[in-house]
């Protein structure tokens, strides 16, 4: 049997040989390298920053619904659309509103010429009640000044009786001595007309008194009556004439709105009361009054309802214009000119454009590595590795998701299994331009936090945030024009 002859290499294919063993453990030792970067990658970034990929965009969203009710005339805007805070969005039909507005303005204007009317006749009510408070004073003045004269005549009453008794017993003296001579004659002619004329004039004095009685209200009186000079006590309370004038005085303070201190006042008190109340001028007092006074105040009533009633309806007439509350963008709109609408009836929804924010729903056993102001990397699916956002924590949700749910799990039962729960906290983003790089609500987000990193920003390093800067109960901010 014969031996093959073995075969043997060239010096060429030994270097090919060489070549492809030295490729293939440089190849190896590339892989080796690129694995432990990788390793040491995610060692340096599990020591370093803190990720989850259950994360999405949020934003604020505000539901358009008209103020009024009414017909559409008008709708300016489709889904999509951009627009700005004041933008006129709906017009409902107006003409009612307007109508509205030209009743209230009738009205208004009426309750101003009333209050005019209303005005001059209190002040003239204030004028009569003037003249009765003098003619009260006239009226206490007057019974007084015949209080006076009644004393006065029954003093003349008193000295004409003396002058009587003395004619009186003259004449009867003359009658004793009269002896029908001439002499005795005359000096009895003379006695006797002495005596009628005392008595003339003690009658003139008692009709004088009885005459003043008369006025005062008081029955006459004979000469021999022991009431003929009685004079009743607080008569210029009592007089007829003054409680008139003071009845008239109270009704017409009434209609001016003056209280007095009790139900009934005595003529003198009610003129006490009225110049202690104005330090002694009268005119000054009631004309303050003028204010005060009821029929003034239900006009003036009734001019502030009228003018209430057309800043309403100019109110209403301005909400036919449905503007937008923030910028943003048009979504959800459910409504076409001549639908009518209700008060209150969602018209359309506006995503805000700006108001953008991450919702990060972290597991619980990360959350310890977590403080508001950190520092985020926002990878979004949409734009990949293209853009990165910044961001930062800016405050996490008192409780889990399953807690804020419609039925809260109860984990109170006999078959119970663990799951780890997740938080949601939320990153504002920074320096966001939504239309350069816009971001969409509900897209995915991969968001990288650096714990290691220095928090930022305002309750930087905290877990809750701070409590907001509010305005005074009871005081509201003034809007900037």
């Amino acid at each position: 049997m014969n031996e093959e002859p073995s075969q043997s290499t060239t010096p060429k294919e030994e270097e090919v040989t060489q070549r492809r063993k030295k490729r293939k453990n440089i190849l190896i030792a590339l892989g080796v390298i690129v694995t432990l970067g990788i390793l040491a990658y995610l060692i340096i970034n599990s020591y370093c920053i803190v990720t989850t990929n259950d994360a999405y965009v949020e934003s604020h969203v505000t539901f358009v619904a008209p103020q009024v009710a009414g017909k559409v005339d008008k709708v300016l805007v489709e889904d999509n659309n951009k627009v700005h805070k004041g933008d006129i969005l709906v017009v409902i039909d107006k003409r009612p509103f307007q109508v509205q507005v030209d009743i209230y303005t009738a009205a208004l204007e009426s309750a101003k010429a009333d209050l005019l009317v209303t005005k001059a006749q209190v002040k003239s009510d204030e004028i009569n009640a003037l003249s009765l408070f003098y003619k009260l004073n006239n009226a206490i003045e007057n019974v007084n000044s015949q209080v006076a004269q009644l004393r006065q005549n029954i003093a003349a009453l008193n000295q004409a009786e003396a002058t009587l008794n003395f004619a009186k017993s003259d004449y009867v003296r003359a009658q004793q001595l009269f002896k029908g001579d001439v002499t005795s004659r005359q000096s009895f002619d003379t006695s006797k007309e002495q005596s009628n004329v005392a008595e003339s004039k003690y009658n003139q004095a008692l009709q004088a008194v009885n005459s003043v009685r008369q006025g005062l209200g008081l029955p006459p009186a004979d000469a021999n009556s022991p009431e003929l000079g009685k004079i009743p006590g607080g008569l210029n309370r009592t007089f007829s004439g003054v409680q008139e004038a003071e009845a008239l005085l109270m009704s017409a303070c009434e209609k001016l709105g003056i209280t007095f201190p009790q139900a009934y006042l005595e003529p003198d008190q009610l003129l006490n009361f009225f110049k202690e109340s104005s330090h002694g001028d009268e005119n000054a007092f009631f004309a303050q009054v003028l204010t005060n006074a009821p029929s003034i105040k239900e006009s003036q009533a009734k001019l502030e309802q009228a003018q209430g009633n057309l800043e309403q309806a100019v109110l209403n007439l301005s909400y036919c214009d449905v503007r937008a509350a923030i910028d943003g963008v048009i979504t959800s709109r459910n409504l076409n000119p001549g639908n009518y609408v209700q008060a209150g009836q969602q018209l359309m929804a506006i995503r805000s454009l700006t108001d953008i924010w991450i919702n990060a729903n972290f597991k619980e056993t990360q959350l310890s590595y977590l403080r508001i102001g950190q520092p985020v990397d926002l990878i979004t699916d949409m734009y990949g590795g293209r853009h990165v956002f910044k961001g930062r924590i800016s405050g996490f949700t008192m409780g889990t998701g399953s807690t804020l749910a419609l039925l809260p799990p109860e984990n109170a039962t006999g078959n119970f299994v663990k799951v780890v729960q997740r938080l949601p906290v939320r990153v504002e983003i920074l320096n966001y331009d939504p239309y350069k790089v816009p971001l969409f609500v509900g897209l995915s987000v991969t968001p990288n936090v650096h714990i290691r990193e220095t928090p930022i920003g305002p309750d930087a390093g905290q877990f809750l945030q701070g409590a907001p800067t509010l305005p005074p109960v009871g005081k509201t901010e003034t809007p900037a024009k």
